[in-house]
């Protein structure tokens, strides 16, 4: 660990507004925090494990940003109200939301059951929805706002996780219909897609998943997985006025992986290619951790 975060955004950037993460606690969610942090915003983390907050939130505190946090299930929807409730009664304002909380796991269609495939529904697209909207409703429809959505490739569908590709394909859906109706009251709504990226939601997967999610970087052009602050850095730039005309698009982070076909052969691009400037992985954040399936 070496600090501060190595944003390539402008200090500063978000001084003054309040931007609630979800899912905070590991990965992306964690990441995304610290930049934010970084960048000036009072970020507040909203996940189920009060000790993963709580301890994100020390991270953040001991790096010199101002972080609190709530414990909440967002798929109960009088929580989610309480819990945003809360937050404007504390900040006055929610400027930003990234909607990252989500889970599924690996099982094909025929053996889902309708308990799983309903769990996994309101995690990654109910409980999305919720939280979105009562930002909106809360706070948003009064002062506007930024909203980013975080969902995944699902583009050529989601083979083996059905449950999760057909949550996030409706989250997309919702973030094109929020963008157009909210729009009304100076709210952006936008989605970001990441690919394989090598981030902790890796070691939720069973351990005989391990060679399977090693071998995906080979169907990669890039080469390579991505990382943590890569992703981070575009959710960063939605939520920032460099952003102000783009609204229901979805920005996918994931080194050209949907469009690779079968019987292309070779696509990987080589080590030495991947550190060419325009394409060498960013190294941004300062607290990553590298998967436990990775780990020699």
């Amino acid at each position: 660990m070496s600090g501060p975060y190595r944003s390539v955004f402008q200090r500063g950037l978000f001084a003054g507004r309040t931007i609630l993460v979800t899912g905070g606690g590991s990965g992306i969610g964690r990441c995304t925090a610290h930049e934010l942090a970084s960048l000036g915003a009072h970020v507040v983390l909203l996940g189920r494990k009060l000790d993963k907050l709580q301890h994100v939130a020390s991270e953040i505190v001991v790096d010199g940003g101002r972080c609190t946090f709530h414990a909440c299930d967002i798929r109960d929807e009088a929580a989610v109200q309480d819990v945003v409730q809360a937050m404007v009664v504390a900040h006055g304002r929610i400027d930003g939301l990234v909607n990252n909380a989500g889970g599924q796991y690996i099982t094909p269609l025929e053996k889902i059951s309708a308990k799983g495939w309903e769990a996994v529904v309101a995690t990654n697209l109910t409980g999305g929805f919720l939280v979105a909207r009562e930002c909106y409703v809360q706070s948003m429809q009064v002062h506007g706002g930024a909203i980013v959505n975080i969902i995944a490739d699902i583009w050529g569908s989601m083979p083996g996780m059905g449950h999760s590709g057909a949550a996030r394909a409706g989250m997309v859906s919702f973030t094109e219909t929020a963008a157009v109706e909210w729009a009304k009251s100076g709210v952006r709504v936008n989605a970001v897609a990441p690919g394989y990226i090598a981030s902790s939601g890796m070691d939720h997967y069973p351990p005989e998943a391990g060679a399977m999610l090693r071998e995906m970087r080979d169907t990669v052009p890039a080469g390579r997985f991505g990382n943590e602050a890569e992703t981070s850095a575009g959710i960063v730039f939605l939520l920032s006025p460099a952003a102000a005309f783009i609204s229901g698009s979805v920005l996918r982070i994931d080194g050209a992986r949907p469009q690779v076909r079968m019987g292309w052969g070779q696509v990987a691009a080589p080590a030495a290619v991947q550190q060419r400037e325009a394409v060498k992985p960013f190294d941004g954040f300062h607290r990553y951790e590298t998967p436990k399936v990775f780990r020699p």
